[in-house]
């Protein structure tokens, strides 16, 4: 797989290979060396799927020490506009990167631990596939509320959840210290 690098230090996004014929399709949705290549070490403890109908916006969540983990997040189906938060302390904390995924362009987003995650659905039964590195442990689940940062979402009232609306606004975060270096 060849990386693109993002416009966060450590997050990469790319294509991995789709295999068509009469029958259909094969996707490739992980394949460790790939990622190792970019994200040195990842370890998969965990894959869950989303299904999402359009308008609903999933975000920006993230787990806190010592539960932190990465993320390799697929689309399986559909289109979605991903979105990345740097909450690293440093010179890129509070930037954003963004990308439009579809599974047959660029279907593939390695995100670092530090980093929010977040999609607003831009079709019907768009689906993603997350593998992390660590189990979901719902004490040390977090998310910055969608709309507290800078970015111009292209959605004005977005389906969201109980859940996602009541993060916290980016401007009352603070990033644990001990969460990872800045890798700028």
């Amino acid at each position: 797989m060849d990386w693109n690098p993002l416009d966060l230090p450590g997050c990469f996004c790319g294509n991995l290979k789709i295999m068509s014929d009469p029958r259909g399709t094969f996707n490739k949705v992980f394949q460790k060396t790939s990622v190792d290549a970019v994200y040195p070490g990842f370890e998969p403890r965990e894959v869950y799927v989303t299904r999402s109908s359009k308008g609903v916006l999933r975000g920006m969540h993230f787990q806190l020490p010592p539960h932190a983990h990465g993320k390799v997040v697929n689309i399986l189906f559909g289109r979605v506009l991903d979105v990345l938060l740097d909450l690293r302390a440093g010179p890129n904390y509070g930037r954003v990167a963004s990308l439009e995924l579809t599974p047959d362009t660029t279907n593939t987003v390695v995100i670092p631990v530090g980093c929010a995650h977040g999609f607003l659905a831009l079709e019907d039964e768009s689906t993603l596939a997350y593998t992390v590195e660590r189990e979901h442990a719902p004490n040390h689940d977090a998310g910055i509320a969608w709309g507290s940062f800078d970015f111009d979402w292209p959605v004005s009232a977005p389906i969201l959840s109980k859940r996602d609306s009541s993060h916290q606004r980016l401007s009352d975060f603070t990033p644990p210290q001990h969460w990872v270096k800045d890798p700028a």
